[in-house]
């Protein structure tokens, strides 16, 4: 899982750092944002960085996540961005939208600690790599 890229946009500085650390420690480049900046701005740092993962909290400062979920999905550069939402939004409708707007998983803050999260996030994308690795096998077996 060596230098997969990960982005964090997350504006609570303790869990934001607490990820940082446990993705940094599992050798993930890590890029992330407490979400001050405008929208343009940060798109363009997500362009840049071109992470394989985003991690996403939808109640922010500035931003709307939902709108932060739907400009990636429109971005012809980002479209294919990962979003693991962790968010305290824990209603149906949230959940809903976020992911008919494209987020790919969803969980609420309540439920994991930093660690907790960060292990699960890891364990879906060792477990897509192992899927994408074993997909390429498979098409050479002709």
């Amino acid at each position: 899982m060596a230098n997969k890229k990960i982005f964090i946009l997350e504006d609570d500085v303790n869990l934001l750092y607490g990820l940082e650390a446990q993705f940094s420690a599992d050798e993930f480049v890590v890029e992330s944002s407490e979400g001050e900046e405008e929208l343009e701005e940060l798109l363009d740092n997500i362009r840049s960085f071109s992470p394989d993962y985003m991690i996403l909290d939808l109640i922010l400062p500035k931003l709307d996540g939902f709108e932060i979920i739907k400009r990636i999905k429109e971005d012809e550069e980002l479209s294919n961005l990962s979003i693991f939402i962790f968010t305290d939004l824990s209603d149906e409708d949230s959940k809903n939208r976020s992911l008919e707007l494209g987020a790919d998983y969803y969980f609420i803050k309540d439920d994991f600690d930093t660690y907790e999260f960060a292990e699960k996030v890891k364990k879906i994308i060792a477990n897509q790599t192992e899927n994408e690795n074993s997909e390429v096998a498979d098409t050479y077996e002709e």
